[in-house]
């Protein structure tokens, strides 16, 4: 058999595999290990700069800092939480829960409209996979006919060089990734201090990373594209989702269809033929190996792969370009061009809006919070016609200021407050004081065994900080 000969038999296999089973599973139910050919044109270049961007945020984040506390900080051992260089405490979770069910409808709303550009452009899973592993992948093994020739070969000095190299340099990027997933949780200052003391001295710290490492490994080297199919939730979501109006990956198969192969000179309308030439060149870029002219799928992450792939054949056969672009399903079916409809307009400025909230949450939480809470098991005393009682007070400076504090008692008035220590109370930036002061009241102002009474906490300047509403307690009167 010649080589000629055997390459055309090659290919026919080939594309009687992709008319028989196309994903990532064959007829049989196993797993079909995906080789997409590595993509380029228009798409692929947005996406790459878009990565490089993401790259650097991601690695340049746990560097930065805002009036000396971390960008962002999601400390859970220690419950320390920076968001935007502000500090968070359980006291504000409220807030984090308000944003959290913020953040879902978002991603509900803008699924709806705006489908899974997400996957495709910023989903760590995607920039990692195809902007990191998969081009190191591509550097030592080729594209995609070579990474196919060296998996059917046997393990020979080529193979066994090539995938030792692939896989230790998979894990030296797994260790770097978990290294600074591991800043985001503890600081940049804290792994870099466990690095230099070594794992014998951060055992259970050091297993921790050891996991990560392992887990990053796993996914990228072997579950790969199963984690947008089978894992991800958001896939699942996306099919209750989307209609007829939602932007996503098309394929125009009115013009497409019929399928046939490309003939020079050919009058492909006359002849009934559609623009598809059928030359696969979508489905061999597609990193979830589906055939995207089947319609859309959940495997589907709109990467935008099959579009670049598909606009080089037909600028190639002298055809227009769009065969496979960003559309509705509506404006496929209708023929039409491209609209901002007024849906989209709406959705638009109100997840605007929603982000707006999200912050103003996040930024309207006060700077301090104060608590005034009386001993346990402890009463009032009387002496010389006034009441006291005591309490413990608790300040919390949620802002990176230092503040200097007073207390005064707004209702009822008349109120004398001891200090168990200066009347100036000094708090530092993101500083818990605790501290004690009587409260005393002559004994006509106190109508009730417990009457309400509200304190203030107010800054040097004179403006009112917090307040707490609170009893104090008094002897019991009956009341004719």
């Amino acid at each position: 058999m010649s080589a000629e000969s055997g390459s055309d038999q090659l290919i026919g296999m080939e594309n009687e595999t992709f008319r028989n089973s196309v994903g990532t599973m064959d007829e049989t139910g196993k797993r079909k290990w995906v080789f997409p050919r590595k993509p380029k044109g228009k798409y692929t270049s947005y996406r790459n700069y878009a990565s490089y961007i993401m790259l650097a945020i991601f690695f340049g984040l746990p560097f930065v800092k805002i009036n000396g506390n971390p960008f962002l900080l999601i400390n859970v051992i220690d419950r320390r939480f920076f968001i935007i260089g502000q500090p968070f405490y359980l006291q504000d979770f409220f807030i984090l829960a308000l944003g959290a069910v913020t953040s879902v409808i978002f991603v509900m709303l803008f699924t709806v409209v705006f489908g899974r550009i997400f996957c495709g452009w910023l989903c760590p899973q995607t920039l990692f996979m195809e902007m990191v592993f998969r081009k190191i992948e591509y550097w030592i093994e080729g594209d995609r006919n070579k990474q196919m020739k060296l998996d059917r070969q046997e393990w020979d000095a080529e193979k066994i060089r090539k995938r030792m190299m692939k896989w230790s340099v998979f894990a030296l990027i797994s260790l770097i990734i978990a290294h600074f997933m591991f800043m985001y949780i503890v600081g940049y200052e804290e792994v870099f201090r466990i690095m230099n003391e070594g794992p014998q001295n951060h055992s259970l710290k050091f297993l921790v990373m050891v996991f990560f490492t392992m887990t990053f490994y796993f996914v990228f080297a072997w579950l790969r594209e199963q984690v947008c199919t089978l894992v991800c939730p958001y896939g699942r979501l996306q099919g209750v989702l989307i209609d007829k109006q939602t932007i996503n990956v098309y394929y125009d198969f009115k013009r497409g269809e019929n399928r046939s192969k490309w003939r020079n000179n050919e009058d492909r309308k006359t002849a009934g033929k559609g623009d598809c030439i059928d030359c696969h060149q979508c489905v061999v870029v597609c990193p979830t190996g589906i055939d995207i002219r089947n319609g859309q799928q959940l495997e589907c992450v709109n990467c935008t792969a099959c579009i670049d792939a598909c606009d080089e054949v037909m600028e190639k056969v002298g055809l227009p370009k769009g065969l496979i672009r960003y559309a509705t399903e509506a404006e496929i079916e209708n023929q039409d061009s491209f609209k901002f409809t007024s849906r989209m307009k709406v959705t638009t400025v109100f997840l605007a809006l929603l982000i707006g909230f999200l912050g103003f949450l996040m930024y309207d939480r006060g700077s301090m919070e104060a608590k005034f809470i009386k001993p346990a098991g402890s009463t009032f005393f009387t002496k010389d016609g006034k009441i006291t009682n005591t309490f413990i007070y608790t300040f919390l400076n949620k802002s990176n200021e230092k503040k200097i504090l007073t207390i005064k008692v707004m209702a009822p008035t008349h109120a004398e407050i001891t200090y168990f220590g200066p009347k100036k109370i000094i708090l530092k930036g993101d500083e818990i004081l605790k501290g004690n002061i009587n409260i005393t009241f002559p004994e006509e102002q106190i109508k009730f065994s417990k009457q309400n009474m509200t304190i203030g906490v107010f800054d040097e300047k004179g403006e009112m900080l917090d307040s707490f509403e609170t009893t104090f307690e008094g002897p019991f009167k009956l009341l004719l």
